[in-house]
Order: C-alpha cells, then sequence, then structure tokens
C-alpha cells in the first residue's frame, strides 16, 4: 500500500490540474486602467467649463442724452450697427453724462452702457465701471463780450456769466475751471443756469458778459455764427497747457486761424481750445463679445476726420478717466478673434465656446484613450513581473542554510505564487508570458526540492 501524501504533496498535485482562468480581456484591469482617464477627463472638462462664458445676451441697454442731442445720436448709430449682428440695443434718453454714470452705478437701473463726459463723477459706487474707450472730443467754447481779448479766465472775476444747468457736463467743468480761477459761486461773479440758445441768446443781448458752451451747443455752426456777431470774442486759452496738466482729463485742441470761416479768416488768428472726451463706459461684466461689438461699433462711428480730430484718432485708450476694461484692452491689443473675423456673430460665439470644452478632450481625453492599450498591457505585464521578482526573492533565500521546515515553507510559498497566477483571470494576449511564468515556476519548485533534498542526503556531523 502506497504511503499517504503530506498536504504539501497533495497541493502540489492538484494545483497542476486546476485550469488557467484565461479570458479575451480582463474587464477588470480594463476598468482599473481606464477609470482614471476619465476622471481626469471628467474634472478637466468640469474646469474648462467653469471659465466657459455664457452666451452674449441678445439685448443691450444704453443711456444716451437729451432728445436730439448728439449723445442721443450716437446712440441712435450703435443701434443700427448692432443690429446688422441680430444685437437690440435699447436707448433711455437721459439729462446727460451725469445721469447716464449714476444710472451706470445704479445695477437696479438696468443701464449696461453709456456715454460719460471726462471727469464727470456721480453720486453712486462706480468700482465696477470700466472704459471701452474714448470716442471723442467734446471741446469747451468761452464767448465773451469785450473791446480787447482776455488772456485768463479769472479777467472775468466780477461779471456775469452763464455756465448750464445743475447736472449738466458744461456746468461741471465750468465751475472746476472757475474754481482753479479763484471764482466761485456766491462771489463777486454772478453765475447764470443758461446753456444752449438761451445763454447765445443772453450774451447777444448784453445780459450775461461770458458764456460757456460745450457738446451739441458748441457745435460748428454755433460757433461760426457767434464769430460773427459783433463785440463778441472765443476765449483762447492761453494757458492750456497747465490746464492740462491740472485737469488730466482735458485735452488741448489747437484750432487753426480759419477753421471757421476761411472766407473771413476766422478766428483771425489760431486758438487754444480744451476738451474733455467721453467715453463708452460698460459694466465691467459686460460679455466679451459684446464689448468687441460696442467697439466696432465705436470705430465705424467716429473713426472719420473732422476739424477736430484725425481720421482713425479714435476711438483710443489714450486717454480715459476709468479703467480700460480687460477685454477692451484684449481688443485693442490684438482685435477680433479668428472666429468673430470670418463667421457670423451668434456662430463665431457658439464656436468659441464649444472649442474651451473641447480644448480638454483634444489634450487629454484623446491621448488617453490612444495609451490605453498600452497602459492595459503595462498592467497585466506587471502582474507578471510581480511574480517573478517574488520567485528570484524566494530562490536567493533557498541558497542559505535552512532547516528543513523552513525549506518545506519555502516550498508552500511556491505553491501559493502557482495558485494566485492560475486562479486570477488574465486576457488570452497574455497567454504565452503566463505559461512561461508556470514554467519558471516549476523551476524554481525543483530547485528548492533539489536544494531540501541534498541537504537531508547529507551525513550529520562526527560527534
Amino acid at each position: 500500500m502506497n504511503a499517504p501524501l503530506s498536504p504539501n504533496e497533495t497541493w502540489r498535485r492538484r494545483a497542476f490540474r486546476l485550469p488557467l482562468k484565461v479570458t479575451a480581456i480582463s474587464w477588470k484591469d480594463l476598468a482599473e486602467t481606464l477609470g482614471p482617464v476619465l476622471l481626469l477627463s471628467a474634472v478637466a472638462i468640469v474646469v474648462a467649463l467653469h471659465f466657459v462664458r455664457p452666451a452674449p445676451p441678445n439685448s443691450l441697454t444704453m443711456s444716451s442724452g437729451p432728445a436730439g442731442s448728439t449723445f442721443q445720436s450716437v446712440a441712435e448709430q450703435y443701434q443700427k450697427i448692432l443690429a446688422r449682428n441680430g444685437i437690440t440695443l435699447k436707448i433711455l434718453p437721459s439729462e446727460g453724462s451725469l445721469d447716464n454714470l449714476n444710472r451706470l452705478s445704479d445695477r437696479k437701473s438696468g443701464v449696461d452702457v453709456a456715454l460719460v463726459q471726462g471727469g464727470i463723477t456721480g453720486s453712486g459706487d462706480t468700482s465696477n465701471v470700466v472704459s471701452l474707450g474714448s470716442v471723442f472730443y467734446q471741446p469747451l467754447t468761452v464767448f465773451y463780450r469785450s473791446h480787447k481779448p482776455l488772456s485768463r479766465l479769472s479777467q472775468l472775476h466780477a461779471e456775469r456769466i452763464a455756465i448750464g444747468p445743475e447736472g449738466s457736463g458744461t456746468r461741471f467743468l465750468a465751475l472746476a475751471l472757475l474754481k482753479a480761477n479763484e471764482i466761485d459761486p456766491g462771489g463777486a461773479a454772478k453765475l447764470f443756469d443758461l446753456e444752449g440758445e438761451a445763454a447765445r441768446s443772453a450774451l447777444l443781448r448784453k445780459q450775461v458778459d461770458a458764456i460757456f458752451l460745450s457738446g451739441d451747443s458748441a457745435s460748428p455752426t454755433t460757433i461760426r455764427e457767434m464769430l460773427h456777431a459783433e463785440g463778441i470774442r472765443l476765449f483762447d486759452f492761453s494757458q492750456a497747457d497747465s490746464y492740462v496738466r491740472r485737469f488730466p482729463y482735458l485735452t488741448k485742441l489747437e484750432l487753426p486761424a480759419g477753421a471757421f470761416d476761411l472766407g473771413e479768416n476766422l478766428p483771425a488768428t489760431g486758438i487754444n481750445m480744451l476738451a474733455p472726451t467721453v467715453e463708452l463706459v460698460a459694466h465691467s461684466d459686460l460679455h466679451p463679445a459684446l464689448t468687441d461689438l460696442m467697439i466696432e461699433a465705436a470705430m465705424e462711428v467716429h473713426g472719420h476726420a473732422s476739424l477736430l480730430q484725425y481720421a482713425g484718432q479714435f476711438p483710443t485708450t489714450a486717454q480715459h478717466v476709468f479703467p480700460i476694461g480687460t477685454e477692451a484692452a484684449r481688443y485693442y491689443k490684438s482685435g477680433k478673434s479668428f472666429a468673430y473675423r470670418y463667421l457670423p456673430f451668434w456662430l463665431a460665439s457658439l464656436l468659441n465656446r464649444t472649442l474651451v470644452v473641447l480644448v480638454p478632450i483634444f489634450v487629454i481625453v484623446i491621448p488617453g484613450l490612444r495609451y490605453l492599450p498600452q497602459l492595459y498591457n503595462w498592467r497585466i505585464r506587471s502582474r507578471i513581473h510581480r511574480r517573478y521578482g517574488e520567485l528570484m526573492a524566494l530562490e536567493r533565500e533557498a541558497q542559505g542554510n535552512l532547516s528543513a521546515e523552513q525549506r518545506a515553507a519555502l516550498l508552500d510559498r511556491v505553491d501559493e505564487i502557482e495558485k494566485s497566477v492560475i486562479t486570477v483571470k488574465m486576457p488570452g494576449s497574455h497567454a504565452e508570458a503566463l505559461y512561461g511564468l508556470r514554467q519558471h515556476i516549476r523551476f524554481v519548485r525543483e530547485n528548492v526540492a533539489r536544494s531540501a533534498a541534498e541537504a537531508q542526503a547529507e551525513p550529520a556531523p562526527a560527534q
């Protein structure tokens, strides 16, 4: 009768009869390989979506100016240009720059953009108001009645002066310049709330001695008529350079002789004038696409040459009171993006937002999927290589002086390695490497068993 087999020998014989679990693909390894790629892709797309601006609104609200004013006319021209791109510009008439700025600083007003004369300060919080650029000059003209020319505004210290109504840009600027010449309300000079035609009539009828005009009340036609009036002179700001230094929102304009009437050479000599610029201002969160459209409209409306400006001089960021918006600065530096330059507005907007999402897909998802087979194969091979590492460590350990129990324990570990190889599913594409590993396991087992047999055969040392 055969002697009973030891537990280790029984396992070794049974282990060789266990079938290898070979499959077409290891879904577990595939999931563990694909999972990080998909997770990283999802995170990248979510981050990209965070920076995607929503589609631009199809309407804007603009605060303009009094009916019939230049501000109102400019807003109507903007309205037609934006309509060509499918954007509706709603125009709200106002009393002028101060009213526009106060509306823009009040979120509840619903105003998105406005025209504001440089130097105007509103009563609300303007921290979220940015400039899209200065768009045109609004020159200040001062007419006075005198037998001889005046050289300084301080010479009007005891005169009757029309400075415009409360809240007007003309009054704001007139008070600032008069104060700089020590002429204050309540002093020797008498200040009147007259502007436009009313101020002109008062000067011609000798009811006032000087008038401040700006904007629509100082059109070239009006100036020409006043220069032809007997006894009326146009004030020459001989100290214009000093005014510009003191009031940064002002610009010195040099008007050549004969600018308003070549035939009669009016003015007879060159005249220095002062002019604040009018800025196109908006909320700092105005959609970038609409920022581009507004600046384009300003270029079309204000880019031509006139008596006071060169072609292409406006719009500009060279002169501004409010900080230039980030998107506006980007536009002035590099212009429209490629999509907006060659595609319809709505299609370019859609394409820009789509590209933001596609970037992580092209940068992470596609390369990740491309290298997925290599990652998958590396994961499978690393499992086989890990078993080889265990076998090498075990074989080195078997070279030492070990007892019979220790060598039996090594054989048990060899059996455990083989069992783990047999019981774990492996894809058929790696069957060759797997069977090669089993041959090497058998080789190591035989070496350990041989060294154990040799150790038992050695005679015991003599006593």
